[in-house]
């Protein structure tokens, strides 16, 4: 009884989250431990849940898992909660939802042993397991593997100066490029870089979603760069007293930027995700989910069975559920997947890499 209430809380919980993606403190979404520890290889029955549509199974022998999303301005956080919840109610596995800073922080947390699964950038992912960029000086982390790519981050270069209506005019002003070190901090670098500008030709400040999106509101800076799901709650939130512009990125810009760094996809925002006048075109990186090498297979294969098999349910809660897809899931390469997560696609008739 303890654990259902607890579940049925955090689901409450987790429709009501903000979209996430950067930085916070840590704070739960779920809050119920598991209480059986010995892995199976045996999956069970799939059933129909007592509440709604929930289809239930998975391997038995789950644990309890900490999640490590973002902050509670951008898409991590929030769909991690409703994710987080659903591998809860339909697994034998438990996942507890927390905040935190964003990419770097998550793959730290990982080799620190402080969680099991997290939230990263494709492009956070790649530099950790390389040693680069990010992890140039803190040395290379590669002690995670895949678990799944669950949808696209698009680079939202926002602002609420009309006069503002390229890349290019953001020469001189003064423009939050995330947080120092993040992985929004290089993607801003790229896309700048690709325009022939540097940090050295804008005033940066180095800030959070939330807070970027609140010095635009207080006038305090021109515009803001933004690597998250669109639409993003943060700028939803300023879209309500401001009038927001999101710029475009040309042809010919984007097409330098993917020459130099291919993990960039170029990705189209529609106008009604913040009621602009047209179509937003710029690039994207995935959102991927990892899991430390030593998860049980049991839990990673929990986790995509919670998420794969729900995916109706969850888009209900949250709409990044919408672009949840096994083929996507299963197209990074980067970094070799989980044998959970490998398990799962086999049995979808789909095969991906491993350790």
């Amino acid at each position: 009884m303890k654990k259902k209430l607890a579940l049925a809380l955090s689901i409450i919980m987790a429709c009501g989250m903000t979209l996430a993606g950067c930085n916070s403190s840590s704070t739960a979404t779920t809050t119920d431990a598991g209480t059986d520890t010995t892995a199976s290889a045996e999956t069970t029955e799939s059933t129909a849940a007592a509440s709604g549509d929930v289809k239930t199974g998975g391997m038995e022998g789950g644990t309890s898992l900490s999640f490590t999303t973002g902050g509670d301005q951008g898409t991590y956080y929030g769909f991690g909660g409703v994710l987080a919840g659903k591998v809860s109610e339909s697994t034998s596995t438990t996942v507890t939802a927390i905040t935190s800073g964003g990419s770097q922080a998550n793959i730290e947390a990982l080799d620190a042993g402080d969680a099991e699964l997290g939230f990263v950038q494709s492009d956070v992912m790649s530099y950790a397991y390389e040693g680069t960029r990010l992890f140039e000086e803190l040395g290379k982390m590669d002690g995670f593997s895949t678990v799944a790519a669950l949808y696209m981050e698009q680079v939202q270069i926002v602002t609420v100066d009309p006069s503002i209506k390229s890349v290019d005019d953001l020469k001189g002003k003064n423009v939050s490029i995330g947080a120092a070190g993040s992985g929004t901090y290089f993607n801003a670098l790229d896309v700048l870089e690709a325009y022939g500008l540097s940090e050295s030709d804008i005033n940066p400040t180095y800030q959070s979603f939330g807070d970027s999106t609140e010095a635009l509101q207080d006038g305090k800076i021109d515009a803001a760069f933004i690597v998250a799901g669109a639409p993003t709650t943060a700028v939803t939130s300023l879209a309500t007293s401001k009038e927001v512009n999101i710029l475009s990125l040309d042809d010919e810009h984007i097409a330098a930027l993917i020459e130099k760094s291919p993990f960039y996809t170029e990705n189209t925002i529609p106008k009604e995700a913040y009621g602009t006048a047209e179509d937003i075109k710029t690039v994207a990186v995935g959102a991927v989910v990892i899991a430390k090498d030593d998860v049980s297979e049991a839990d990673v294969y929990n986790f995509m069975y919670g998420v794969f098999e729900n995916v109706d349910t969850i888009t209900e809660a949250h709409a990044k559920g919408a672009e949840l897809d096994l083929e996507f899931a299963a197209s990074v390469t980067s970094v070799p997947y989980h044998a959970g997560a490998a398990k799962y696609f086999e049995e979808k008739g789909i095969t991906v890499p491993t350790k």
